[in-house]
């Protein structure tokens, strides 16, 4: 089993996060807050354990979702976030595991065989990893959690570009990524950073987020019930892996 480092420094999730979300949460974010909270609220995994995947401090989760779970679990290698997830949450008592499901291609199944009983969560963290992954990652993830419980939202593009549009969208079966970005931007040049999840993790529906005044990033959602162990189950998305 791999073990977290400390990530207290990573832009995507450390001090650099930490500020944002103090600076912009309570009115930039609010929408995309908002709409985590319909998927998250729409999720309904039959399990009592939940294992979340990069929470950080929790500036994208609400109590009425945790409190559903007899057992929390967090795999967050910053320890601030760590410490600000439990102020932030004190009537939930979080447990911190060591475990890196991103840590090799025998990540994914790790996670299934370490928490045999749980539902999974990535709390955006999903995207931000994409890049550094060996690219059979996500297939190993599908096959690994295709009997369990699972939801992920996770980045698909990044761009200093305002959206127009920040009401979630479902995904349209055949729909290219240029007609996803449609759907959000106005026409014209639009330069985006690629976060490689688009065709490669499924995604049900897609949102806007404006992290910064300057840096808005489009989200997918995606979301997995199972009942138990031996039932087989995954997303019917028509998204194919990456090449």
């Amino acid at each position: 089993m791999s073990a977290l480092q400390n990530h207290l420094w990573n832009p995507s999730g450390g001090l650099i996060y930490h500020w944002r979300a103090l600076r912009y949460r309570r009115r930039l974010w609010q929408p995309f807050v908002t709409q985590v909270g319909y998927w998250l609220s729409a999720w309904q995994p039959p399990q009592k354990e939940l294992v979340i995947i990069g929470p950080s401090a929790g500036y994208t989760l609400n109590a009425d979702f945790l409190v559903r779970f007899a057992k929390v679990e967090i795999l967050e290698p910053d320890p601030l976030a760590r410490a600000l997830l439990r102020r932030r949450f004190p009537a939930i008592h979080f447990r911190h595991g060591q475990l890196d499901c991103f840590a090799g291609l025998h990540g994914p199944l790790a996670l299934r065989q370490h928490y045999p009983q749980a539902a999974f969560l990535f709390a955006n963290s999903l995207g931000q990893q994409l890049a550094q992954l060996d690219s059979r990652w996500p297939t190993q993830l599908l096959q690994a959690l295709q009997s369990s419980s699972w939801a992920s939202y996770h980045d698909v593009v990044a761009g200093s570009r305002t959206p127009r549009n920040t009401q979630a969208r479902k995904w349209q079966e055949g729909e290219s990524l240029e007609q996803l970005l449609a759907a959000f931007w106005s026409g014209g040049e639009l330069e985006l950073f690629d976060h490689g999840s688009f065709g490669v993790l499924p995604a049900q529906e897609h949102t806007a987020w404006s992290l910064t005044p300057r840096q808005h990033h489009l989200v997918g959602w995606t979301s997995i019930s199972v009942e138990g162990s031996s039932t087989s189950m995954l997303p019917n998305t028509g998204i194919g892996g990456r090449s």
